[in-house]
């Protein structure tokens, strides 16, 4: 009898044990969500040349205007991280935002930027940046990237317009990537013209030449062409001798003064 009271005693101090526990867990988790957040800790991660679009002000401006108030103002269980984090993504320069709040009780926020890829300043003199995927976003008051420039009679963004079968925004943002792609390229072009015929003129960071290359067709070995004259032709030419190279006819590299 005094074994099997024993036994039932062990077992009821073990369930009392784990209630307390239950209890004191219960009771620490209510003074965490009750007490404030005390800070906002901003992890900006920089573009690929190591400079930010953004900086962390902008980061809890935005915050503020779409809450209404600062995060600090309120306990941590009030804090909705997930709207937190929409809000954040809905910033066109924003690519993606991860929020958590740690045991200090602050909100860490790490932030990737969106990459850009050209800078576009259009006939009607609209001038924005397609990153990487082909999103639009605006320009930086805190860094200008050294991107390619598309100049000229470009159409209005839309966000479908990569998935058009045919589209010249859509053209001008694959001929991009072929220049960014290549090595030797991204270091001889800075601009791109697009005319009213839907035709692209490179403009090259060396001489005073054009360089013609037509419609979007067969770019691919327009641009081959060109490389070889560069490497091959122009040296001996020099670079100031011509106003002008044509790409357009096929299997042909046209100079002309």
């Amino acid at each position: 009898m005094t074994a099997e009271l024993n036994h039932i005693l062990k077992r009821l101090t073990g369930i009392a044990l784990l209630f307390a526990a239950g209890v004191m867990v219960i009771s620490a988790v209510e003074r965490k969500e009750s007490s404030e957040v005390v800070e906002i800790k901003v992890n900006i991660n920089p573009l690929e040349s190591g400079n930010s679009l953004l900086n962390d002000k902008d980061i809890l401006n935005t915050i503020e205007r779409s809450f209404g108030y600062p995060l600090t103002a309120l306990p941590v269980g009030e804090v909705d991280i997930e709207r937190l984090e929409k809000v954040l993504e809905s910033d066109p320069i924003i690519a993606n935002a991860d929020a958590f709040i740690g045991a200090d009780n602050a909100i860490t926020i790490d932030i990737d930027q969106r990459e850009p890829l050209l800078r576009i300043i259009d006939n009607n003199g609209l001038n924005y940046y397609l990153d990487v995927d082909g999103s639009k976003m605006p320009l930086s008051k805190h860094f200008s990237p050294r991107v390619l420039v598309a100049t000229g009679n470009i159409p209005p963004h839309t966000p479908d317009f990569m998935q058009r079968k045919r589209h010249l925004l859509k053209d001008l943002f694959e001929l991009t990537m072929f220049i960014r792609n290549d090595e030797f390229l991204q270091s001889m072009i800075e601009q791109i013209h697009l005319n009213n015929r839907g035709e692209f003129t490179l403009v090259p960071k060396i001489g005073d030449h054009l360089i013609q290359l037509g419609r979007m067709h067969d770019m691919e070995d327009k641009l081959n062409r060109l490389k070889i004259f560069y490497k091959e032709g122009m040296p001996y030419e020099g670079w100031r001798k011509y106003d002008a190279v044509d790409l357009r006819y096929k299997g042909q590299v046209v100079c002309k003064r």
